[in-house]
């Protein structure tokens, strides 16, 4: 075993890129395709999924029951209990407005208080997409009136379950949804851990996806 001290943090790193295009560009997302140079020399191609990046909010009441969601989902042919999520819409979009939008339009919902409970990328071996997922507490109805839904989204139902029935659920592979089994544990880990307070301020930076205030 090697005495050499790891830094355990990702950290930045491309490879050199020998020619890219897309071949096919949707309304929000695309896909590209990497001609990338190997470390021995050799050509390898990566095809990958652009997106914007995404925002999700993990809703914790007094009580400490989770917000959830839960609506059809096409590709797995699947309605999943999810946290409320939304894309970045607008490039350089500050990701805690986007995340108030989405607790407001999936939820009727507003919050007092927020933090960044965790950064990750969703599957980075196909796909770039970023997503931040936000802890909100202190909840209340919105004021304002409820958003107009549309399409899928007239489906979605709303439930609040205990934090540690969700947990058990996610052990148990009842529910299947990332950035709720995500949330779910890391939120665990944060309370019988280090706290709430140890989290970092809603405002922090985000390197996947540099925004403005």
């Amino acid at each position: 075993m090697s005495d050499v001290q790891l830094q355990i943090s990702d950290q930045a790193e491309e490879w050199r890129v020998l020619s890219s295009h897309t071949p096919f560009q949707g309304r929000v997302t695309g896909v590209r395709t990497d001609e990338v140079e190997m470390p021995d020399g050799s050509v390898a191609r990566r095809d990958y999924q652009t997106h914007p990046g995404s925002v999700s909010v993990l809703a914790l009441d007094g009580e400490q029951r989770v917000l959830l969601v839960r609506q059809y989902r096409h590709p797995v042919r699947q309605r999943l209990w999810e946290l409320p999520a939304g894309l970045l819409d607008v490039p350089g979009e500050n990701p805690l407005h986007a995340a108030q939008r989405e607790l407001y339009e999936e939820a009727h919902c507003k919050a007092g208080e927020w933090k960044v409970l965790v950064d990750f990328y969703t599957s980075p071996g196909g796909t770039d997409e970023a997503l931040r997922l936000f802890l909100a507490t202190d909840l209340a109805d919105s004021e304002e009136e409820r958003y107009a839904a549309h399409g899928e989204e007239l489906e979605i139902e709303v439930a609040r379950v205990p934090l540690e029935q969700l947990v058990a659920r996610v052990l148990a592979g009842e529910l299947h949804n990332p950035t709720l089994v995500t949330g779910a544990l890391a939120l665990h880990a944060a309370l019988t851990g280090p706290g709430l307070e140890a989290l970092r301020p809603a405002g922090s930076p985000w390197p996947a996806r540099p925004f403005t205030n």
